[in-house]
């Protein structure tokens, strides 16, 4: 009962945000091998009533499952098989689009290697990869995202930290690419973050980020206890980041998050607004009781 009060203490504190309803998660995986670490948007569907996204698994096998595709309606989940094609990364964790290059993505392991990916059809192409720069001693990354400015492009990750004595590090460097396609970063800035939601001693602070199109910071936390639970998490409103016209990137986090909503009993390792649409789709990586998805409206101006 201890989570159930401090959650409810949380909430009044901030304005009583609202907390996620079991009845609208749908199930896209059943074990662990099929959990949901990372999404990223590819488009409509034809209808305009759904989305389809790209999701990672952090299996760490040759030949287990990497990517897969969810096609996303409320009420019902299409998901599909993407080969990958290439080098086989250890632990992914987070994915992007890259934004102005059509079918082009990076995805990011735990340990902090980028892989730049083409994706046509049903097969997720590597073009390169690379390590993040900067890693810190311990650094275990679980989030990935990328803004884009007039015509200036800049990455987000961070270090997820673990419990009250060791806060998530978010780091925010410019990014380019190499002729050859190799992620290529400018200097990096860091700060240290905690999240409102949860407190317990296994908190994920970040366990994903998005950034919305005016430049809000969207984070989901996390607190983990085992394979079968009980997990718990949080998506806050966390800063803001904004990338000048010379490139400079500008990190600013709130000294006091604001928890836009609460998900007792899930895992949620996946944050992604919807371009167009103030929703955002959320997945959660479940470990044996597998992955789910669901939209919230945490993405708005």
């Amino acid at each position: 009962m201890a989570w159930i009060t401090a959650a409810a203490a949380v909430l009044t504190m901030l304005g009583g945000a609202p907390a996620g309803a079991d009845g609208e998660w749908q199930k896209v995986g059943g074990d662990v091998r099929s959990g949901v670490s990372g999404l990223a948007y590819e488009g409509r569907t034809a209808d305009g009533e759904g989305v389809h996204v790209l999701a990672v698994h952090d299996n760490k096998q040759s030949g287990q499952r990497r990517l897969s595709r969810i096609t996303h309606w409320e009420g019902s989940d299409g998901i599909s098989p993407i080969t990958w094609d290439g080098p086989e990364p250890v632990d992914l964790e987070a994915i992007e689009a890259i934004p102005g290059m059509p079918g082009e993505y990076l995805a990011l392991t735990g340990r902090g290697i980028v892989y730049r990916l083409k994706v046509t059809g049903s097969t997720a192409a590597v073009v390169d990869y690379s390590p993040l720069p900067g890693i810190g001693e311990g650094d275990d990354f679980e989030s990935f995202a990328l803004v884009a400015r007039d015509g200036k492009l800049a990455a987000l990750w961070a270090d997820r930290g673990a419990g009250a004595d060791r806060p998530a590090t978010l780091y925010a460097a410019a990014l380019s690419f190499a002729p050859w396609g190799q992620p290529q970063f400018g200097a990096v800035t860091r700060r240290a973050y905690l999240a409102a939601y949860p407190t317990g001693e296994g908190t994920r602070h970040i366990s994903d980020i998005s950034v919305t199109g005016s430049g809000r910071i969207i984070v989901s936390s996390a607190a983990d206890a085992g394979d079968d639970g009980p997990f718990d998490s949080a998506v806050s409103d966390a800063g803001r980041v904004a990338v000048s016209a010379a490139g400079r990137v500008r990190v600013t986090l709130a000294a006091h998050p604001t928890v836009l909503g609460t998900f007792p009993r899930y895992k949620v390792e996946a944050v992604e607004c919807l371009p167009g649409s103030a929703d955002a789709l959320l997945g959660t990586d479940d470990e044996n009781l597998g992955g789910y998805v669901r939209t919230m409206p945490f993405c708005g101006a």
